[in-house]
């Protein structure tokens, strides 16, 4: 099914790069409601941007929105507030943005991991499917890559992985897991580069959580009416 790729799945992984769908009322024809349900640093998220998130990822990870538990829908918002906060450091970062052609190039790869999307029909099909439009998808993949970038840039250049911990993988990790598939041995030099780039998404993705956490301490979050999860430090509900 559908599955944009990111450096850092693990947060934003795990960037990466979460949400939630909540049972409303009926409502009249002529009635709209929207509501707050975060502040971050200022910033209004409101329950459609919630809304429109829980259907992203539930895009991309091949799921109904009846699937989602309530833990699944609170890490969306949490996700949300994430993104939130790396966009308030992307205003003063000097990176370049996705264009359009890379937005583009991006969906169209995805679009063929996936059999009902071969068709034009098929693929407005699958995205009415999760009430999403070409441009919603558009703007959330152009975010998702410059989130990334910022990330990247931010982070990626502190890490260093020196020649022992590329050893240490290969001997304690690697090579069992070789033997445990049956399959041959393959010496280290062929793969330390691979080994290199693993251990380097793995550090970036650790840095990740701790930069998050601190932009939710110095920053000020509110999550009105929402409850918060135990794991969620510095978040604020009034």
């Amino acid at each position: 099914m559908i599955s944009f790729r990111t450096r850092t799945a693990a947060t934003v992984a795990a960037l990466a790069l979460l949400l939630a769908l909540l049972a409303l009322p009926p409502l009249h024809a002529s009635q709209v409601i929207d509501r707050i349900i975060a502040t971050v640093n200022g910033q209004v998220i409101l329950q459609s941007d919630w809304d429109e998130a829980l259907c992203y990822e539930a895009l991309l990870s091949n799921r109904s929105l009846a699937q989602f538990t309530d833990d699944d829908r609170r890490a969306v918002l949490d996700r949300l507030i994430d993104q939130e906060l790396l966009r308030g450091q992307m205003k003063s970062a000097d990176f370049p943005h996705a264009t359009d052609a890379e937005v583009a190039a991006r969906i169209a790869d995805a679009r063929s991991q996936s059999p009902q999307a071969a068709s034009v029909e098929g693929w407005q099909s699958l995205l009415a499917q999760y009430h999403l439009t070409e441009k919603d998808l558009f703007d959330h993949v152009r975010q998702q890559i410059d989130l990334m970038r910022l990330v990247d840039a931010r982070l990626r250049p502190a890490v260093q992985i020196d020649s022992k911990s590329i050893e240490a993988y290969y001997r304690d990790q690697f090579v069992p897991k070789l033997k445990e598939s049956g399959a041959s041995e393959v010496p280290l030099a062929d793969v330390s580069n691979k080994i290199r780039e693993l251990l380097t998404e793995e550090k970036v993705s650790e840095m990740l959580v701790s930069w998050l956490q601190t932009l939710r301490l110095e920053g000020q979050v509110h999550t009105p009416g929402v409850t918060p999860s135990s794991n969620d430090p510095g978040v604020q509900s009034q």
